[in-house]
């Protein structure tokens, strides 16, 4: 096991005008499993293969138990990969794709073989040691995937996206599974994915990237609760913020009949971040609500969520075009509606319509 760390690391795909990471400056502890999560082409997988040895950096450096590394070849690293298409071998067993890099990297057979049958024990693969790849599930690939990177006991282990190539209620399952074996073995672990829900429920702390750039690393709790600008903000959770862009009056941000003080001596246009669990529904008589009209109900069985529009001279506009409304399972709203709501004052976030930060 060792610590990570991503000194201003900069990597420029040949022809690119841009770097596909930009002075990526990221301290990983030893043990912890850190999240890289993004939207396609933001740089999370291109920071995984820099570590991995797999991509070249043109400038910083990377650091894996307090050295640098940069200049090492893979198989110096001592790092482990697993990709998202498992990648085994089709002629071998189970037992032999888990067992191969040790057999090649010398390791007797006995040896191999109680690597082996520990892995898959923890894994539950045991029954499945002598099948091949084309006799497995998606779901029972993976894990030998994860179980031929367990055998090695790498200082660190590089997972891309392993969980995309499986059904929705199979990545649930399999998500679990490999966040208590990080926690059981203790191997510091970065994790690439594309899916915020993943990253929240998996990671220790999740770095979110946009563009090359480090947008907020911190703890899933922390992302959600004060994210640094309106890209984190509506990027964490599910569905996504609603970010509202209106007008400040008298030190009041207008949505419609509502009206919600800003952070002081801010003028001008400002963007209202509102979740959708943050609004509440209100009667015909509350005349400080926000008017919307429902386009699609999401039915979720507990709770349903509300997709709905503002009146064209609303004098806001809602980024996105629709604003979302969580709705408790004990209201019933249908597509058509009219719904009046209005923003808990203690649940809405404030950002700078040009910059993007957040306002305080």
């Amino acid at each position: 096991m060792a610590s990570v760390h991503f000194v201003e690391t900069t990597h420029r795909y040949a022809g690119a005008p841009t770097p596909s990471v930009d002075a990526l400056s990221l301290d990983i502890a030893d043990g912890e499993f850190l999240v890289l999560v993004g939207p396609s082409g933001c740089g999370k997988s291109t920071s995984l293969r820099m570590l991995a040895g797999l991509e070249a950096i043109e400038s910083g450096r990377i650091e894996i138990g307090g050295k640098d590394v940069s200049g090492y070849a893979p198989k110096e690293r001592d790092v482990a990969m697993v990709f998202q298409n498992y990648a085994l071998y089709p002629n071998m067993t189970v037992a032999e794709n888990m067992g191969f890099a040790l057999r090649n990297a010398g390791m007797s057979k006995a040896d191999t073989a109680v690597r082996v049958e520990e892995a898959a024990r923890m894994l539950e693969l045991e029954p499945l040691l002598g099948r091949r790849p084309g006799k497995l599930s998606g779901g029972q690939r993976q894990r030998v995937a994860m179980g031929r990177a367990i055998v090695r006991r790498p200082e660190v282990f590089c997972m891309d996206e392993p969980l995309s190539n499986l059904d929705a209620k199979l990545r649930v399952s399999t998500r679990s599974q490999i966040a208590s074996l990080q926690r059981r073995l203790g191997t510091t672990t970065v994790y690439v994915t594309h899916d915020q829900v993943e990253a929240m429920t998996m990671g220790d702390r999740v770095a979110v990237l946009k563009s090359g750039l480090l947008q907020q690393v911190a703890s899933p709790r922390e992302l959600y609760a004060n994210p640094v600008n309106d890209f984190v903000a509506s990027f964490i959770g599910s569905p996504a913020m609603n970010l509202l862009e209106t007008d400040v009056v008298d030190g009041h941000a207008v949505l419609g009949g509502a009206r919600v003080p800003v952070p002081a001596a801010h003028q001008g246009r400002i963007v209202v971040g509102v979740r959708p669990e943050s609004w509440e529904l209100v009667g015909e008589s509350d005349t400080e609500a926000v008017e919307l009209t429902t386009e699609l109900v999401e039915e979720l069985g507990a709770e349903s969520f509300a997709y709905s529009v503002g009146p064209a001279d609303a004098g806001w506009t809602a980024r996105g075009g629709r604003v979302v409304v969580r709705v408790d399972r004990r209201v019933v709203v249908g597509a058509g509606e009219r719904l009046r709501v209005r923003p808990d004052a203690g649940e809405v976030y404030f950002f700078d319509p040009e910059s993007g930060l957040r306002l305080r």
